[in-house]
């Protein structure tokens, strides 16, 4: 008898073992992270509950009992949705939107009577265990790489849990739940502003913080539990904080939301921020009722009060101007979308990086202004007030990190001129002569093909083209000097130089690298660089040569040599004895080709490092082009910009952006790294450069 009831215990423990065995091997990380949330969920769940039972206990409220209940009801409909009807979404909303609102309440409930309960004691660690996972739920999720970051400003578990927080408000005073009300939705515009990792997101959180627990709930008068609005408060900010360091979207891909929207939305949206920032003014402007202080509150608000005025028409125009160059790239993006352009290389084609860095320091002194009126005009004992300050920061910052971040990912503007002239024979003297009939055709598909290809490398990385010029009997020195020159004048619309210019050439050379041109003339390099140096002065633009031929070697090794200007040689070394039986000969058209296909098409398998090309990629900068950075506004840039968006009645400003333009705080720290860069340049050249303009210097 003990012999069987042995054996059946061990085979049950031992069925009971492996079966936990194969579970554990099939419940896999992401099921461990996902429990993990389910258990802080379940823990805040059991927190509100016991807070709710200890407020009906204590104040013997029927309402408090009604709604612990309808809440309980509801969760278990959620519940039912859930896992009977597969009604993922709508159980998920039902459920969070009601966690909002239970704990809004326990929140707003209560009293000094509470603290000695030994179920509120509980209730208090219990939120504080809900706080640690739920963060630590947060972190762990983005170690193991458990999240996929989507675009999107607030999630909907974030908006339902404010809306429900904010209905809780409405069980008090009309103007202390307008203030609760109006510091949800700056908690929104906070949640944001990390989400988009504006460059004063931090601080705007740290501000948020401060003003939120120190100043803001004293002036409503209310017993409030400091421990669910902590709770509340962290479970909200840890996923976009948290995200300020893990997300990997691009600027473009985080601002999708915002971007991509419909002409009238983004509108309505400028308008709704001109409305918030006028609200807010006038509520600033209550100040003026303080009469005892009336000798520094009316002298302070007037002066301040104007600046604030003065930098938010400008701050308004500012986005609205914002808007209308985004128009123009919409626009041309969903015309040339079936050509795999992206929107940044859109704007970037547009200039919108020149205008998104003087429009930085336009809303920089906007939010200076802001940050100065209200500490100026502060109310300790008005909470809306507070609550509008509170979203007029983060709107700003937004904005303001907006035009920061695409100051400095958007390429430049780029300007692009193309010279082919199919020769392939020169007469002793050096001039270009005519073909041989049978040659002629021949030669007239290679050079079409080589215009095709650069026109496809100027459309996709969106160069604006000045010109194609193609000519079979050659080019005098005369009209050459006429359309480089005229090519190296071009400007953007809005004025200054564009940052970058490219000028490819295709044809014969001599030896030494000069263009064989008409009449025996020819171009060399020192003369291009002179004419360059003319037309660009003191403007930190940079020009790239392309060179199909078959002596660009020379230019390559010469340019090396420049220290004046910012200046590059892409060229190419065609092999001079090659086995006709395992490759055709080289001919001017195929460096063009591969060096195009290579930077329009990302799935290209061309390798410029293989051994035996036929076609080999050669390229030289000068010796300071590691210090190059795209054109920052000058005055003058910012004077241009004032007199084309603003009436003149904001001028003043102007010197305080050339001010602002004008500091250095890390000259030390820049001055090292530039070193450190002209080294790696001159000793360890990269066998590809990225240009900044989407495509790329390659050498073999």
């Amino acid at each position: 008898m003990c012999r069987s009831l042995r054996y059946c215990v061990s085979h049950c423990l031992y069925a009971a073992m492996t079966r936990l065995e194969e579970a554990n091997r099939e419940v896999n990380m992401h099921s461990s992270v996902r429990y993990l949330g389910y258990l802080a969920r379940i823990n805040l769940l059991v927190a509100i509950c016991m807070g709710l039972y200890v407020r009906w206990e204590k104040t013997a409220d029927a309402l408090i009992l009604v709604i612990f209940i309808l809440g309980l009801f509801v969760l278990g409909i959620a519940s039912i949705l859930y896992y009977y009807f597969s009604m993922e979404t709508a159980s998920l909303s039902l459920s969070n939107l009601w966690f909002g609102f239970l704990l809004g309440l326990l929140c707003f409930l209560n009293n000094s009577a509470f603290k000695t309960d030994v179920k509120e004691e509980a209730t208090k660690y219990l939120l504080l265990s809900a706080i640690v996972l739920r963060i630590l739920c947060a972190l762990v999720e983005r170690i193991c790489g458990c999240i996929h970051h989507r675009p999107t400003l607030l999630t909907t578990v974030e908006f339902l849990e404010l809306v429900g927080f904010a209905i809780a408000s409405t069980t008090m005073l009309v103007e202390k739940s307008m203030s609760i009300i109006l510091l949800v939705m700056a908690l929104a515009m906070l949640i944001i502003d990390l989400r988009m990792k504006s460059f004063l997101a931090i601080p705007n959180l740290a501000i948020f913080g401060a003003i939120a627990s120190l100043l803001f709930f004293p002036s409503l008068q209310i017993p409030t539990n400091p421990f669910a609005l902590a709770c509340f408060f962290s479970c909200l900010i840890s996923d976009p904080l948290l995200d300020v360091y893990f997300s990997g979207l691009s600027v473009t891909e985080r601002w999708k939301p915002y971007l991509y929207r419909g002409k009238i939305c983004r509108r309505l949206s400028v308008i709704s921020v001109g409305v918030i920032e006028l609200i807010f003014f006038i509520l600033a402007a209550f100040k003026l009722r303080d009469l005892d202080l009336w000798y520094f509150v009316i002298p302070g608000f007037s002066i301040f009060g104007i600046f604030w005025m003065i930098c938010h028409v400008i701050f308004f125009i500012t986005l609205w101007g914002f808007h209308t160059k985004l128009n123009d790239c919409h626009k041309v993006y969903y015309t040339h979308r079936a050509e795999n352009n992206s929107l940044d290389r859109v704007m970037a084609s547009k200039g919108m990086r020149h205008f998104c860095l003087i429009s930085e320091q336009l809303v920089f002194f906007s939010l200076l202004a802001t940050a100065v009126l209200g500490a100026v005009s502060w109310q300790p004992t008005n909470g809306i007030f507070m609550s509008a300050f509170l979203i007029v920061l983060p709107l700003e910052s937004m904005a303001h990190g907006l035009f920061h971040e695409l100051g400095n990912c958007l390429g430049g503007t780029c300007v692009g001129y193309a010279v082919v002239i199919p020769t392939n024979f020169c007469s002793p003297d050096g001039q270009p002569t005519l073909l041989p009939p049978e040659h002629v055709q021949e030669l007239n598909l290679r050079s079409t093909g080589m215009l095709n290809a650069i026109q496809r490398f100027f459309a996709y990385h969106m160069i604006e083209t000045y010109g194609c010029d193609y000519s079979t009997s050659g080019l005098t020195f005369d009209t050459l000097h006429s359309k480089i020159k005229s090519f190296l004048e071009l400007r953007t619309a809005d004025g200054p130089r564009h940052d970058t210019y490219i000028l490819y050439y295709s044809g014969h050379s001599h030896g030494t690298g000069e263009w064989a041109l008409a009449g025996g003339d020819a171009l060399r390099l020192d003369t291009l660089l002179e004419w360059w140096r003319e037309k660009n002065g003191t403007f930190c633009s940079r020009l790239i040569i392309v060179l199909d031929c078959e002596n660009s070697q020379p230019w390559v090794k010469e340019v090396r040599t420049v220290n004046d200007q910012y200046v590059a040689v892409q060229g190419a070394e065609m092999a001079r004895v090659v086995d006709i039986e395992e490759a055709d000969p080289p001919q001017l058209g195929d460096f063009t080709r591969q060096w195009v296909e290579y930077n329009c098409n990302p799935d290209s398998n061309i390798s410029w490092s293989e051994k035996g090309r036929t076609v080999k990629a050669v390229y030289g900068v000068s010796k300071h082009w590691s210090d190059y950075t795209l054109h920052l506004p000058t005055g003058s840039d910012v004077a241009k910009h004032w007199m084309i968006y603003f009436p003149r009645i904001t001028y003043p400003l102007v010197h305080l952006a050339n001010w602002f333009c004008g500091l250095n705080l890390f000259w030390v720290c820049k001055a090292c790294f530039r070193c450190l860069k002209r080294l790696k340049m001159s000793w360890f050249l990269p066998a590809v450069l990225d240009t900044g303009q989407g495509f790329k210097l390659v050498k073999s």
